[in-house]
């Protein structure tokens, strides 16, 4: 009885909940490429008034989903660090994910039991400005992802990466948590960091300094243990401890040229071929025939040479005059007298058998 009485206020707070969420829709722009992050907030998802703010001791955790499936589409990711904190949804769309995606997040009142939900329409399409096709991505050591998702760390890295690279317009293309990329957890002690990879593009070339950090020598010093070749001032370490030995550049290619010479040069060359076989073939029959007809002539009159000899040898044959082998007469039987005709003359057997 107890027990039930127990349930009763966790029932009807859950049913009240469920009957007070109306799902807000939310429409958003990410950009393909382009770093994306939307941040859950405590006040709107509970639909409280504004004068009301949510306290900090009330935990909200919360559940995304792509609409119509149990997970998010791989592009996006969801963290947070604890139920007193802020939730984030971010990522970094590919060019198959253009289209319009819907998200639904319900926010869970962990004292109330209330849920809320909210759902979020993504439009993805492709950015706007230059092309980004210089790209560098750097491991810091000292934030966890959701350290550097807000604007204003972000913002601040930004800064802080463009007194290391030529005066352009950095923008950041993708964050990732280094556990998703094979890190290992950090020991429960203070200050230790799971570690975050941050990915900037710019319109501008590598600085000098840049591509000094990522030469071979720098990783010939790196795997022998030293620190790798810096020839400018860090101006990440004030804020950003950096692992310099992991900083990777890469620039963007356009693979449309190597698609097509990948596919035209074959297509040239079985075309050449193709020509070249129909020139033999048809342009150079006349020749061939003519060189076939003279064969023939060569082969008939060897025929007819052959077919000559033949009828000379059968005539020398049967007008030839020898002596009969005694072999060939008949022969006698002395006790009886009587003469048995030889079983074949071969004496009159031409040499050549005729053929007519």
């Amino acid at each position: 009885m107890a027990a039930a009485l127990v349930w009763i206020p966790f029932l009807a707070g859950l049913l009240a909940g469920l009957g007070r969420a109306e799902a807000q829709q939310t429409t958003l722009h990410p950009a393909v490429g382009r770093l994306f992050v939307h941040t859950l907030d405590r006040e709107t998802p509970l639909h409280l008034p504004e004068h009301v703010a949510v306290p900090p001791t009330v935990p909200v955790t919360y559940h995304a989903h792509l609409q119509g499936h149990p997970d998010l589409p791989r592009w996006l990711r969801y963290t947070q660090r604890s139920p007193h904190h802020p939730g984030f949804l971010y990522g970094s769309p590919t060019p198959e994910d253009r289209g319009r995606q819907v998200i639904e997040v319900v926010a869970y009142n962990r004292d109330s039991f209330d849920t809320t939900q909210q759902r979020l329409v993504l439009l993805i399409g492709d950015p706007e400005g230059p092309l980004l096709p210089y790209q560098a991505e750097f491991l810091v050591r000292s934030h966890d992802v959701e350290e550097v998702l807000p604007s204003t760390p972000a913002s601040r890295f930004l800064i802080a990466l463009g007194g290391l690279w030529e005066p352009a317009e950095l923008q950041l293309l993708n964050i990732t948590s280094a556990l998703d990329r094979g890190g290992r957890v950090p020991l429960p002690i203070e200050g230790r960091k799971e570690g975050v990879y941050i990915k900037v593009g710019s319109a501008s070339p590598f600085s000098t300094c840049l591509k000094m950090v990522a030469s071979p020598d720098s990783h010939a010093r790196c795997a022998q243990g030293q620190p790798p070749l810096l020839s400018c001032y860090d101006t990440l370490a004030s804020h950003f401890r950096v692992e310099w030995c992991n900083v990777s550049l890469a620039t963007a290619r356009d693979f449309l040229t190597d698609a097509l010479v990948t596919l035209l040069v074959p297509l040239l060359v079985a075309l050449l071929l193709t020509l070249l076989l129909a020139y033999v073939m048809c342009c150079r029959r006349e020749g061939r025939l003519k060189r076939d007809l003279a064969t023939s002539d060569i082969q008939m009159v060897h025929h007819c040479t052959i077919r000559g000899n033949t009828e000379e040898l059968r005539q020398m044959a049967a007008s030839r005059e020898v002596p009969r082998p005694l072999s060939t007469l008949p022969m006698f039987n002395v006790r009886t007298g009587e003469r048995l005709p030889p079983q074949v003359d071969s004496a009159q057997v031409p040499l050549i058998l005729d053929q007519h």
